[in-house]
């Protein structure tokens, strides 16, 4: 009788009991429902660059572009995504506002590679390796989102039922914000045997129930009504008091007036208006069929108003003097809506257009999202001007372009993490070009110059230092080169002295210092160099006890935070290596 080979290669007669009774557990214990895939023919070649051996970053020198005005670091890190979100793991775990994502298809045209050998639809394991490709890594993106953070990723038919049930395992069902349709594609992607394809699809979920989906912000000038730019910027919208500022209830049941029925004082002269200094013109709620009515806002409120030059009075109608003031709402938006049917969401009008106007080069990149669709992304998911876009799937770049417009267009001061390896010269030559130009400026159509949106970049790349059986030079070696991981941790990059024992880093106000030698006798050098030093410090001193650093061996250190290094990287590591 032949043997009977099982379909994943196994002869399972030539295992022993003991190993047979492993996989028999190892079956039962797999969940009866849900999403199921092969995870033994899924071992990814960065679970074997990571074999005694953990990521670090280290900064691409001659790249790091520089705000003369001081804005916002953004970063650029080439690598494989896993090392990557492994190192943000220490550095940015509950900072990220945002995470957008888009992630290759798995469409079966050889469009992806896993191992360093493309999928295509011939493999029979392409689902797996895809969806375990996936998971892991957005198993790591969820630590990185504040609690009230949202992630973004895009994705169409042939993997939008697996995505979507391994986001609800990781995320959770209730947190499931959504899905966009979004016509990206309006001329249509032909197939054999379907329908023609003009959209796909954006999943959002939450990290927590704190996660919602924000309204979307709306220009004065999308407005009907008439909104005016203030001498500070905001928008406002004159309104009149006597319409739109009174309600009835002037005379309550028991006859008494209430406080609301009071007189809005003017002297037409100097213009001054009051609610509490009495002036020639007194202006009070009546209505034109002579009803006594009430002011909405408090006699305190109306004067401060007054004060600050939100209420005025103009001249003189049938109806008496007019009192009007600024209203400041109405521009709140409204809630993003599932379909995005747009002209300016076309990859290919908006996205590979736009890419090839910036590089000056044709095709350099295949399907670049249009940055009108990542724009629109980023305020659905959040209304912080201040916030940290992450996008470990960077491709082109489109993402970071999208946050500095939106910067432009706002006067935020957001920042971007990119993430992306360098297959086929990707970030050499087509995501870090872009981001530079977009930051920098460039020549446009007929050699016109094109403004830049300003701004910094740090690149960096991913690097390892390897595990040795020696567990203490381990650490000494992993803290010599940890440096860029702490200076991106807490976004202060400019150093300022280096000696063989320390570093000290500045960014605005806020400083850095990491002492790396066993020996003490340079800590009263450094003692000396932070108590110079205003503003907050943070500290990191290296110690090979996993307990940390005696607090009380730095008393006299004039506000500083003290953390132990390495500790602190490995105790995140253990939770993502097996070391």
């Amino acid at each position: 009788m032949p043997k009977e080979i099982a379909k994943n290669g196994k002869d399972y007669s030539q295992l022993s009991k003991d190993d047979l009774i492993k996989i028999v557990e190892k079956l039962e214990s797999r969940k009866k429902y849900g999403l199921i895939w092969d995870e033994e023919k899924v071992k990814e070649q960065f679970e074997k660059d990571a074999v005694n051996a953990l990521p670090v970053l280290k900064e691409v020198k001659g790249k790091e572009i520089a705000d003369k005005n001081g804005g916002p670091v953004n970063i650029l890190i080439e690598g494989d995504n896993y090392h990557a979100l492994s190192v943000l793991n220490f550095t940015h775990q509950g900072k990220i506002d945002f995470i957008y994502i888009d992630p290759p298809y798995n469409t079966g045209a050889r469009d992806w590679k896993y191992n360093n050998d493309y999928v295509d639809d011939s493999d029979s394991f392409r689902h797996s390796k895809w969806l375990s490709f996936m998971d892991k890594r957005l198993r790591l993106a969820k630590n990185l989102l504040k609690d009230d953070g949202v992630i973004c990723v895009t994705i169409d038919d042939y993997e939008l039922p697996r995505l979507w049930m391994n986001m609800e395992e990781i995320f959770g069902h209730d947190n499931h914000l959504g899905t966009l349709v979004i016509r990206n594609n309006p001329k249509g992607r032909m197939t054999k045997r379907k329908l023609s394809l003009v959209h796909e699809y954006a999943l959002f979920f939450g990290k927590t129930s704190e996660s919602f989906v924000r309204k979307l912000p709306v220009a004065p000038e999308d407005k009907t009504h008439n909104y005016q730019k203030d001498e500070d910027g905001s928008w406002f919208l004159q309104v009149n008091l006597r319409k739109q500022g009174v309600d009835s209830g002037a005379v309550n049941k028991a006859g008494k007036l209430s406080d609301r029925y009071y007189p809005i004082y003017f002297d037409p002269k100097t213009g001054q208006v009051s609610s509490i200094k009495k002036l020639p013109v007194e202006i009070l709620p009546i209505d034109p069929t002579g009803q006594k009515r009430i002011w909405r806002r408090s006699k305190d409120v109306i004067d401060q108003m007054c004060k600050i030059g939100d209420l005025w009075v103009k001249k003189q109608t049938t109806n008496g003097y007019q009192v009007y003031y600024k209203f400041r709402g109405g521009l709140e938006g409204q809630t993003p809506q599932s379909i995005w049917y747009d002209a300016e969401f076309s990859a290919s009008e908006y996205g590979t257009s736009t890419l090839d106007k910036i590089l000056g080069k044709r095709e350099m990149f295949q399907y670049p999202k249009s940055p009108f669709a990542v724009m629109k992304s980023i305020l659905s998911g959040t209304n912080d001007k201040d916030a940290t876009i992450l996008d470990f799937f960077a491709g082109s770049g489109t993402t970071g372009q999208a946050v500095l417009e939106l910067n432009k267009q706002d006067g935020g001061g957001r920042r971007f993490i990119l993430c992306t390896n360098n297959e086929n010269n990707i970030c050499d030559e087509v995501c870090y070009p872009r981001v530079k130009k977009v930051i920098t400026g460039y020549k446009g159509a007929k050699d016109s110059d094109v403004k830049g949106l300003g701004g910094s970049l740090k690149y960096f790349k991913t690097k390892f230092v390897t595990d040795a059986s020696n567990k203490d030079d381990f650490k000494i070696r992993i803290t010599k080169e940890c440096t860029e991981m702490l200076c991106l941790r807490e976004g202060i990059f400019d150093e300022i002295k280096k000696t063989d024992d320390y570093r000290i880093f500045q960014q605005g106000d806020q400083t850095l210092a990491v002492y790396y030698s066993l020996d003490r006798k340079a800590l009263s050098d450094l003692k000396k160099e932070l108590n110079k030093i205003n503003g907050n410090k943070v500290f990191y001193c290296f110690t090979l006890d996993p307990l940390g650093v005696d607090k009380s061996d730095f008393i006299g250190w004039n506000n500083v935070s003290l953390e132990p290094i390495p500790q602190k990287i490995l105790d995140v590591y253990k939770q993502i290596y097996e070391y």
